[in-house]
C-alpha cells in the first residue's frame, strides 16, 4: 500500500497549467514534531478537479491536509545526469 498524509502549510502559490486538463504542482512546508524548529517540504502535484480546486482556494501560507501516495520520477537533465525527483 502506498498512501502518504501530511499536514502543513504552502510555500508559495501553486503553479497551475493546462487548458482541458489542468496541473497544479505546490510545495508543502511540514513540520517534524509540534514545537520543534524542523521542517520538511514536499512537492506535490494535482491533476483534473483537484488542481481547479488548488488553483483557486489554495494559496501560500494556507494550512492543508493532502493525502496522496508517494512517487518517484526520473529522467536525464540538458547535461545527461540522471535525476530523481519525489513527489506526493
Amino acid at each position: 500500500m502506498n498512501k502518504v498524509i501530511l499536514m502543513g502549510r504552502l510555500t508559495r502559490d501553486a503553479e497551475t497549467f493546462g487548458q482541458k486538463s489542468k496541473v497544479a504542482r505546490f510545495t508543502l512546508a511540514v513540520d517534524r514534531n509540534y514545537g520543534e524548529d524542523e521542517t520538511d517540504f514536499f512537492n506535490c502535484v494535482s491533476f483534473g478537479k483537484q488542481a481547479e480546486f488548488v488553483e483557486k482556494f489554495l494559496k501560500k501560507g494556507i494550512k492543508v491536509l493532502v493525502t496522496g501516495r508517494l512517487q518517484n520520477n526520473s529522467y536525464d537533465d540538458k547535461q545527461g545526469n540522471k535525476v530523481t525527483a519525489t513527489q506526493i
